[in-house]
């Protein structure tokens, strides 16, 4: 459990280098700062509040939690003896905050990338707080604290939902409501292709957070049981790959070129396609699943252009577009496959979704009032580095040091 909880932290350079891959280096510097902050402050509002606001849950039957007392704070389990290590006879009471600490932290990020170039830094951190300290806890809860969801059966091994569609829906939210980058509709609304400075970054985020993707999956399953962890990794890697095929092959039969980023962006959306029920799955069935995500990335991407949606990284597509099917798969295929199962699933894929939008959409429009949610245009062209950071450069010309 704990090297999978140091996977997942992995996991937050894989998002960073691709963020910073696929977007220009005048903003280089804006996007690391924003994911050191959201790791930093996502590990301390878990630790006061998040953490016992997710487990348990079952007052108003799982809608908030049934108590708060200690909600400020974590509650060692420490007796006479010494710590308790037989917590759920397997992990500690820590290492469990700890792995799902990281998850809580996960989903601000997929906000992070979809912002990316043109949101105020001031105004997003404030955002983040309160979708790491109260929406995602609150939601998670209804599910893995014991609550409604719970109880009427809804499904999500490792967070497809509970995870990747709350950051999705807050990220297709907040760019509904900041608008596209200058530059990237022209005067007919075409999309334009605004490259991103580095796709080498992007490739290596992407190979990582693939590998995070097993402590992601595998530490789901809460034990070192060798049979259902190896299916779980198996299910997980398969997966990417029918995605990142899938897509790069949609790509090439419609748009007739062999387009790199979707590739990357097919194989994340095969992950998090297969997030939901890594553990119901069998081999075929990660196939289907996974490829058809990586083809539902790509007609995302094409949705949010005629929508004039702009996405930097294509976090919407991957994280919500696939998070939605992958939960829903769960009554598709596998183990879990009928038509009650299916409805369970769409259910609760519904009230995520109520939830989250109007959530996000009350949240953001109280700090677009007070402080504002974009730069404003001369320092959005500028780039963000310039603009928030005092000028500081992601890569020193060192041409200009020499005697």
């Amino acid at each position: 459990m704990m090297l999978c909880t140091a996977l997942v932290f992995f996991m937050h350079l894989g998002f960073s280098f691709l963020e910073i891959g696929l977007t220009r280096q005048k903003n280089t510097i804006n996007i690391l700062f924003k994911n050191f902050f959201i790791i930093s402050a996502g590990l301390v509002l878990y630790a006061l509040i998040g953490f016992n606001l997710m487990y348990p849950a079952s007052f108003w039957n799982g809608i908030l939690p049934d108590y708060f007392v200690g909600l400020f704070g974590l509650e060692s389990p420490i007796g006479k003896e010494g710590l308790d290590l037989a917590y759920n006879e397997g992990y500690t009471y820590w290492t469990d905050f700890l792995f799902q600490g990281m998850f809580a932290a996960t989903a601000a990020t997929i906000v992070s990338g979809a912002v990316a170039e043109r949101a105020k830094l001031g105004s997003f951190f404030v955002f983040s707080i309160l979708l790491i300290g109260l929406a995602y806890p609150l939601v998670g809860s209804w599910k893995w604290g014991g609550g409604f969801l719970d109880e009427w059966g809804f499904y999500d091994f490792a967070g497809s939902t509970l995870v990747h569609s709350v950051g999705g829906w807050a990220a297709l939210l907040y760019i509904m409501k900041l608008g596209a980058r200058i530059g990237k509709f022209d005067k007919d609304g075409k999309a334009r292709a605004i490259p991103g400075h580095n796709l080498p970054f992007a490739a290596a985020g992407v190979l990582i957070l693939w590998l995070g993707w097993f402590g992601f999956n595998g530490g789901s399953v809460l034990s070192a049981d060798p049979g259902l962890t190896s299916l779980v990794l198996t299910t997980t890697s398969i997966a990417a790959a029918a995605g990142g095929l899938a897509a790069a092959g949609f790509v090439h039969i419609v748009y007739k070129n062999f387009d790199l980023t979707m590739f990357m962006n097919g194989i994340l959306g095969g992950l998090v396609s297969i997030t939901a029920g890594a553990d119901l799955m069998g081999i075929t069935d990660a196939i289907l699943i996974g490829a058809s995500g990586g083809v539902i990335v790509v007609l995302a991407v094409s949705l949010l252009d005629k929508l004039k949606l702009d996405d930097p990284v294509g976090a919407v597509a991957v994280h919500l577009g696939t998070g939605i099917w992958g939960t829903l798969a769960v009554g598709l295929f596998g183990s879990s496959a009928s038509t009650d199962q299916f409805l369970i699933q769409l259910t609760g894929v519904g009230i995520v979704a109520a939830f989250c939008i109007t959530f996000s959409w009350v949240v953001l429009t109280l700090i677009e009032k007070i402080w504002g949610l974009r730069v404003v245009r001369e320092e959005e062209l500028d780039g963000l580095d310039q603009a928030e950071h005092g000028g500081m450069t992601a890569y020193a010309d060192f041409r200009m040091n020499q005697h």
